[in-house]
């Protein structure tokens, strides 16, 4: 499969097409090395060489329409150092507390600077060692005992936490800036699961904000019927639309109700963010602020939808209300 894409590279005259790696078998993307040695100024050139590979179409960082060409734009074009504070999983915890309150806060085991100074004896039969400055950068430990005793799985968790702390995300991210300035550190949570052989949480609440105002809502959860992820969407008038593929109609609960009242107070100053909860034991809580969901990806296939979102959030809107 390679080859085709070296063609299309050679095509779109990326003489650095070389630098280009496959992550997760089939998603393409430019080297780390080589995105960390690029000037800023470069940045747009290569997103819409990259763009263009993974979409089929061109990008228009000038006059972005759809929401995904939008959000291209905000990679490059609003990367507010305040975005960094609130990426980082650490960080954001005290601006999530100063203005919603510690409640809605998932508790913390421990903060380190270096794998070698967690202290295990001290840590529950099961937590998540996660990097603070990535997306999906953790390692789920469902039995204490059997993790520790396990020593090819305590070597290689060791490995991957040392390599992702010695690494910045944006360099793998297809130039998500907010990412790039984040001091790396590890944090250990409980692992807030009821089944912990899921892969993602039970249920979760997904509340998108354009210019400050919450206007669609998106709410997951694992049906054991289907065995899979069922979602629910909604308008900023709590009405069922469909967006996402594998939706059902269903009244928004108490829950989605409280997210959206609270990302009215997150999401304020911002162009656009996505703000996540999960619930665990019928309690809400928060999970993190995404300023540039699937990286400017989101799989919406219809072009009107695209354009409609798009036509949703105004680039020109100020941020002084942060």
């Amino acid at each position: 499969m390679f080859h085709l894409f070296q063609n299309l590279l050679k095509k779109l005259q990326i003489k650095n097409y070389a630098n280009c790696v496959f992550r997760n078998d089939d998603e393409l993307s430019f080297d780390y090395d080589f995105v960390m040695s690029l000037d800023e100024k470069q940045y747009p050139k290569y997103l819409r060489y990259i763009y263009q590979i993974k979409t089929g179409e061109k990008l228009n960082l000038r006059h972005p329409k759809t929401i995904n060409e939008k959000i291209q734009w905000l990679k490059i074009y609003d990367n507010l150092p305040i975005k960094t504070q609130l990426t980082d999983k650490v960080l954001v915890r005290d601006w999530v507390k100063d203005r919603i309150g510690v409640e809605y806060l998932k508790p913390i085991l421990a903060i380190c600077n270096d794998y070698n100074e967690i202290d295990f004896d001290n840590l529950p039969d099961s937590f998540i060692i996660k990097c603070n400055h990535g997306c999906k950068w953790h390692v789920v430990v469902k039995n204490k005992s059997s993790f520790l005793q396990n020593k090819k799985l305590l070597a290689l968790t060791k490995l991957y936490m040392d390599k992702w702390l010695s690494q910045t995300y944006f360099g793998w991210s297809d130039f998500e800036t907010q990412y790039k300035n984040i001091v790396p550190k590890i944090l250990i949570e409980p692992l807030l699961r009821k089944n912990v052989l899921l892969a993602e949480r039970e249920s979760g609440i997904h509340i998108f904000c354009f210019n400050s105002q919450p206007k669609i809502f998106h709410s997951f959860e694992f049906s054991e019927q289907e065995n899979k992820r069922v979602f629910s969407t909604y308008d900023h008038n709590f009405k069922n639309i469909e967006i996402f593929s594998l939706t059902q109609e269903k009244k928004p609960d108490e829950y989605i109700k409280k997210a959206v009242e609270l990302s009215k107070i997150l999401c304020k100053g911002f162009k656009f963010v996505r703000i996540d909860w999960f619930i665990f034991n019928d309690k809400l809580y928060f999970e993190e602020m995404t300023f540039t969901p699937c990286s400017g990806y989101i799989d919406i296939k219809d072009q009107n939808l695209q354009l409609k979102l798009g036509n949703m959030l105004n680039l020109k809107g100020n941020d002084s209300e942060l």
